[in-house]
């Protein structure tokens, strides 16, 4: 189920806040748990299960360490959580890639030897994370191991971030399991966030996707140089929106049930360097990698070649959480390579540069690196990237994809407001908006400007389900991760 579905919308969503809200208190927890259950078995059927072993996995181990075992549940938790995860999302693609290899070197390969494609349950990444950061927090004596596998339970399957993060540490969110206040003020300030969420996902995430999507999936003869950039814009606009789209939505629906989630993306796309940009997109992740892995690894302490290699660990590791393929590898190797070069001295080059220089450096270095990210293969990655700059296959005679097969009047508008919203314009106009509230707070104008904001959230809601309705494109990316 999706959150920019008709089904999540009007029938879920609904139904999930009456019955929660009518409920005793007592019983919020159970509620969210068993709805969470719900939500994710709808797409997944008996998949749900794997979410329920990998919870129930690190509870027992976060017992077990809370009551002296330490090692045997720290390994509980690694070797469980890890091994679901490795099954189910990496096990085909090294079966494929050690015979590949094994063909590529003439190794005698018996044609009987085969492995079943093994489907992906969505989200195991994200709740396998969850379930490891929980634990080893235990390990290190940052929290203590919750008693009640129903609130652990809750936790882990909560559906706001189920399916698409962020990645939501035990920790942060321990005390709203046991006691958590809901106002109206709350309430409204979550609808606020989903309904802004959902837009960025439907009204512009989803134009992009069609863009994109048709020109990476055309033939390589079809298409020009300027229509593989507008290909590769539209990416990037994309998955910028939908990721932060779907951390809007989520958030918005934790604060509607008591929940304070942390900011996942801080306007990424003006950094001035990879390392500023990393600092900004998909925060949930980055810092688990930095608190999880990076830090335990030495991070920064242990000189400078075993800090080059902890980096290239954590990149090399971050590509392949986001998907069992080389792409997302290369991805992950080449970020990791240009923060090694920022830290080797590029990155004191960049912070005395002139800002739009080092902003084009970084933009041009993500822009790039998502063309491994989207292309399917490493050879669809080069070729696209070939056409990029001129080159690759002769075209042909008639071109299916020329520029203005895309740029029409309503695409042209979304690039030019994808573009303004991928900058802090909306957080300067929720300033301004705040600061004019505050100053006719003393009169009966605020009320005039509250209603027109909130009628303003209406349309864009309506707007957002009336392109639903249209059955406009609507794709879930999170599919390959």
């Amino acid at each position: 189920m999706l959150f920019s579905s008709a089904i999540f919308l009007f029938l879920f969503l609904p139904a999930f806040l009456i019955i929660y809200y009518l409920l005793p208190r007592r019983w919020h927890n159970a509620f969210l748990f068993g709805a969470s259950l719900v939500f994710y078995a709808k797409g997944e059927g008996l998949v749900v299960l794997v979410l329920l072993v990998s919870a129930l996995i690190n509870y027992v181990a976060g017992q077990l360490i809370e009551r002296g075992r330490r090692q045997a549940g720290l390994w509980l938790s690694l070797v469980g959580s890890l091994s679901l995860l490795f099954y189910y999302k990496y096990a085909n693609f090294l079966f494929d890639s050690v015979r590949g290899f094994a063909e590529a070197f003439m190794l005698p390969v018996s044609e009987n030897l085969t492995l079943a494609q093994i489907a992906l349950p969505i989200g195991i990444s994200f709740y396998t994370f969850q379930g490891i950061s929980y634990t080893l927090d235990i390990y290190w004596g940052r929290i203590r191991a919750n008693k009640s596998f129903l609130d652990y339970g809750t936790y882990v399957a909560m559906f706001p971030h189920q399916i698409a993060g962020p990645i939501v540490r035990y920790a942060d969110i321990a005390p709203e399991l046991s006691e958590r206040t809901t106002t109206l003020e709350k309430f409204g300030v979550g609808a606020e966030r989903f309904i802004i969420g959902l837009a960025k996902k439907v009204l512009i995430a989803n134009t992009f996707a069609n863009i994109a999507d048709t020109i990476f999936n055309a033939r390589p003869d079809s298409y020009g140089t300027a229509t593989a950039w507008i290909g590769i814009v539209a990416y990037t606009l994309q998955i910028y929106f939908d990721f932060s789209g779907y951390s809007d939505m989520a958030i918005g629906l934790g604060k509607m049930v008591g929940f304070d989630f942390k900011e996942n993306f801080n306007y990424p796309y003006i950094a001035k360097s990879i390392q500023d940009f990393w600092r900004r997109w998909h925060i949930s992740l980055s810092s688990w990698f930095r608190d999880y892995v990076y830090i335990p690894l030495g991070g920064n302490r242990v000189g400078n070649v075993r800090t080059y290699v902890n980096l290239m660990i954590v990149f090399l590791v971050t590509g392949l959480w986001h998907g069992a393929s080389w792409n997302f590898i290369i991805w992950g190797v080449y970020h990791g390579a240009f923060l090694l070069l920022e830290r080797a001295g590029l990155g004191k080059w960049l912070a005395k540069a002139w800002p739009p220089i080092a902003h084009l450096y970084t933009l041009l270095a993500v822009l790039i690196g998502w063309v491994f990210f989207r292309a399917l293969t490493l050879t669809e990655a080069v070729a696209y990237l070939n056409k990029m700059v001129g080159a690759g296959p002769e075209l042909a005679e008639r071109l299916a994809y020329p520029p203005s097969f895309f740029l029409n009047g309503e695409v042209v508008v979304t690039f030019v407001i994808g573009i303004i919203l991928a900058t802090p314009v909306y957080h300067v106009f929720q300033q301004f908006w705040l600061r004019l509230q505050n100053r006719l707070m003393r009169t009966n104008a605020h009320y005039l400007f509250d209603s027109a904001y909130v009628l303003g959230l209406v349309c864009l809601f309506i707007m957002s389900v009336m392109y639903l309705a249209a059955d406009t494109y609507n794709p879930f990316i999170y599919f390959r991760f």
